[in-house]
């Protein structure tokens, strides 16, 4: 497998019809907004679903969430002590940074990826890995509108109890948006990580496929759809353009006052110079 010797822009267009595509803890839940009303999806939670995907792959992943736990471990020290080399790293007195840091990103795809911070309690041990795949928060390209509902149990939980306050709550969702995140692959830090051009294309399949698997009360299958998967190769480890000019190249309008599906927008795409763009269809 080849070092990954290029870089590499991609874009992502996608659509949430009455999902909930990612929750503010911090405001009841209800789907994330900036200040002027645009709806917003981490990227922290783009890049769970990408690792969701990558493990749906079996690939092996470091930062696994506990619902989708592929191993017996209950920590990520767990996990890292499950190599033995790390774990002699960890108990180490002075252990070499640059060499755990290199076994990690030989484990893990997204340590590779996207970096990681090894730094556990009982350790001298902080090792901090910088990813070459970044990615953007996605934000929809119109304001959100976001439904709310009042919803109750229809059972006790204990038998005996009396419905209290308890059994209500409130559930949220966006009608319709069209959002749109983009994402750079620096070649520097692949060459640090030993992230491959093997790697690239399994995580632009993984852009593709998204929201497959990915089911829940708040996201029902089918109700996140990715669109429109943009993948820039530039010729050389700078690129010929800066990845704010490729990722402006994509510029996307709705065509009606209220927009309700995909084809009430419009899509343009403006060609760079000596840069070509592969365009791939959603699945």
């Amino acid at each position: 497998m080849s070092v990954l010797d290029h870089k590499i822009d991609f874009a992502v267009v996608l659509s949430v019809s009455k999902a909930n595509p990612n929750g503010d803890p911090l405001n009841g839940n209800r789907p994330r907004q900036n200040y002027d009303g645009f709806g917003e999806i981490s990227d922290v939670a783009l890049k769970r679903k990408i690792r969701n995907r990558l493990q749906d792959a079996g690939e092996p992943v470091f930062v696994q969430s506990d619902d989708r736990k592929v191993d017996a471990f209950k920590s990520l020290r767990d996990r890292a002590g499950s190599n033995e080399k790390l774990d002699k790293m960890l108990s180490a007195k002075n252990p070499s940074t640059d060499e755990f840091a290199t076994i990690a990103s030989q484990e893990w795809i997204d340590v590779r990826s996207f970096g990681q911070v090894f730094a556990f309690k009982n350790t001298t041990l902080s090792v901090g890995v910088r990813g070459p795949v970044s990615i953007h928060t996605a934000t929809s390209i119109d304001p959100i509108d976001i439904t709310s509902m009042q919803i109750t149990k229809s059972v006790n939980s204990v038998t005996g109890e009396k419905r209290g306050s308890d059994t209500m709550g409130m559930k949220h969702r966006v009608d319709f948006g069209v959002y749109k995140f983009v994402g750079s692959i620096n070649v520097q830090l692949a060459e640090k990580t030993g992230f491959t051009t093997e790697d690239a294309e399994k995580i632009k399949q993984t852009l593709v496929t998204l929201f497959e698997n990915d089911g829940s009360s708040a996201r029902p299958d089918g109700s996140m759809e990715v669109h429109k998967v943009y993948w820039w190769e530039h010729s050389s480890k700078l690129g010929q353009y800066s990845s704010a000019k490729v990722h402006r190249s994509l510029d996307i309008k709705s065509k009606v006052e209220t927009p309700k599906s995909i084809e009430d927008y419009a899509i343009e795409l403006t060609a760079l110079d000596n840069l070509s763009v592969e365009e791939i269809d959603g699945q």
